[in-house]
């Protein structure tokens, strides 16, 4: 399954995801600082969202209560919900 998501509040303008039995086998940010968001997608792939989303969930970027990381694990909550 691929699904997409705006995030909102950070500066990546969307971003693509696939899930396929269970697993993520795809990241990608539209925007945002590239490195950053390279990394945290490589660190992803090959796992269960349900093992990311804790770890990723709650990072603040600066000053903001939310980032490209958090956003990401409303993505993948998002994906997980409309899976079902």
């Amino acid at each position: 399954m691929t699904y997409s998501y705006r995030p909102k509040g950070v500066c990546s303008q969307k971003i693509d995801l696939t899930i396929e039995d269970g697993v993520i086998q795809n990241i990608r940010f539209t925007g945002g600082c590239s490195g950053n968001t390279q990394g945290v997608a490589a660190l992803c792939i090959g796992r269960k969202p349900e093992e990311v989303i804790p770890l990723i969930r709650g990072i603040r970027c600066g000053f903001k209560p939310t980032s490209c990381p958090d956003q990401l694990s409303l993505a993948l909550e998002a994906a997980m919900a409309e899976a079902k």
